[in-house]
């Protein structure tokens, strides 16, 4: 394995490279032994999860087969970072330079397929296997355990808390969930993250004025540790996640492995992958109606959470470690 992606806290990257880890460590320990960045002189596969040069540097001189994570695509960095164009324009091109060197491709969404192939990827060596999360880490927690973490971020038990979670960057939609919340200020709003590209953060400084003067009923918690995002999870009655781009938001996994109901942004990306059993809408009025909706009708709400649930299911890590083990196991094939 090469990454680096654990180096930053509140990447959904690093959360989705941390769970293959453990999987295939605690799962696979029988099949296959883990080796980190420098050691790959014995190595019989290499699996870069993270793009830095020294990573490329290592999968083009590699004498074994090549495993790239597809984690982002260049267009969807519209939005995230801001650099001037033509570094950016470079930086997309070796992004893609960076997944042709590879032998084999890992996508999370199988919607990004046609996207890879268009930028010139071979359709050959892309292979779709999705997010999971453990649920020794994100699980449902007792209700006195719940009102004792609400206790800790100053929620009463009876308030109806929506959560959003992820870096703060204009693709997030953080904007969109303070608008939200304004028209809502009988509920309370919580975002977990914060600016982990700093001031090249796209709309930094729109987005730090909002963070400084938020609305009463809403809160920026700045970077919450992997470690703590169990408890908020429970503290919340919803994630709400109003992004325009994403791959496969580990968020939404760890918040299905809750029981907690979701609330998303209308994008095609997630029809394949959530099979309708989510709550969506594509403007703030009607984010509002529907969170507002929650709150009141106790049905509406029983409904949402049985969908999480199915979520969580579908993406046990038992279904997820036999794509990997079979992906694994069949490049080894090929190369014998």
């Amino acid at each position: 394995m090469l990454s680096m992606a654990d180096s930053v806290d509140g990447q959904g990257v690093g959360s989705a490279y941390l769970e293959l880890m453990k999987l295939l460590k605690e799962d696979g320990k029988d099949t296959f032994e883990i080796l980190l960045n420098d050691k790959i002189k014995n190595s019989d596969i290499i699996h870069a999860h993270t793009v830095e040069p020294r990573n490329y540097l290592k999968i083009k001189r590699a004498k074994v087969p090549t495993v790239a994570y597809v984690h982002f695509l260049p267009d969807t960095l519209d939005g995230s970072i801001k650099l001037p164009k033509p570094i950016f324009k470079i930086f997309k091109k070796y992004v893609i330079s960076f997944y042709k060197s590879a032998d084999n491709l890992v996508v999370v969404n199988p919607i990004f397929k046609k996207d890879m192939i268009k930028a010139g990827l071979k359709e050959e060596k892309i292979t779709y296997i999705p997010n999971f999360v453990s649920k020794e880490k994100f699980y449902k927690k007792t209700d006195k355990e719940i009102i004792d973490i609400r206790k800790k971020y100053n929620l009463d038990k009876n308030d109806f808390v929506v959560l959003g979670a992820g870096q703060v960057q204009n693709r997030k939609g953080v904007l969109d969930f303070v608008e939200v919340a304004k028209k809502l200020p009988d509920i309370k709003f919580i975002w977990a993250g914060g600016f982990s590209f700093g001031a090249i953060t796209d709309g930094h400084e729109k987005l730090k004025k909002v963070m400084d003067n938020p609305p009463k009923n809403v809160k920026f918690l700045g970077i919450i540790p992997r470690s703590d995002m169990n408890d908020l999870f429970n503290a919340c009655d919803l994630l709400f996640v109003p992004s325009y781009n994403e791959l496969f938001p580990m968020t939404i996994l760890e918040a299905c492995s809750t029981d907690t109901p979701i609330l998303l942004r209308d994008l095609e990306l997630y029809e394949d992958i959530l099979f309708k059993k989510y709550l969506k809408a594509d403007n703030n009025e009607d984010f509002a109606k529907i969170i507002k909706n929650l709150k009141d009708d106790k049905k509406l709400y029983k409904e949402a959470v049985e969908n999480a649930k199915y979520i969580s299911k579908f993406y046990s890590k038992d279904n997820i470690y036999k794509m990997w083990k079979e992906f694994y196991t069949n490049i080894i094939k090929k190369e014998k």
